[in-house]
């Protein structure tokens, strides 16, 4: 199956080593830019599931054992930016990781990847406004 790719930003819109928020796809994507790392970007879901905001993008970046990670600024979790496991309770829903690349100094991430999340929101909204919790 061909990769859908859609143009976020140019490279140089991005600091190293930090992350920014995109809105892709009428939801927010966390971009983080490691220039030394191999495969240099990586896109998660902006929001943490822990913390319940849109935070992820303001987190600190680093690794553990060698795997890149972002800590969640409210309480300090983190997040694995390969899978977006969660490192200190595995059994907490996973971030959602979308495929990214850099293509000719553009940060290009793949739209198929954000979609099935997008109709998971809408229907958890759905359900909440006619009054049902999932």
């Amino acid at each position: 199956m061909e990769m859908q790719w859609t143009d976020v930003c140019s490279v140089s819109d991005l600091q190293e080593n930090s992350g920014v928020c995109a809105l892709v796809d009428n939801l927010q994507v966390a971009i983080f830019y490691l220039p030394n790392d191999e495969q240099g970007v990586y896109a998660i879901n902006n929001y943490d599931p822990i913390g319940k905001a849109n935070v992820l993008s303001r987190g600190i970046l680093g690794d553990i054992n060698g795997q890149p990670v972002v800590a969640s600024p409210l309480y300090k979790q983190h997040f694995l930016l390969q899978t977006g496991v969660c490192v200190e309770n595995i059994s907490t829903v996973p971030v959602p990781v979308y495929a990214c690349r850099i293509h000719n100094g553009r940060v290009e991430v793949d739209t198929r990847s954000v979609a099935p999340l997008r109709q998971l929101i809408e229907n958890s909204t759905n359900v909440q406004q006619n009054g049902v919790i999932a």
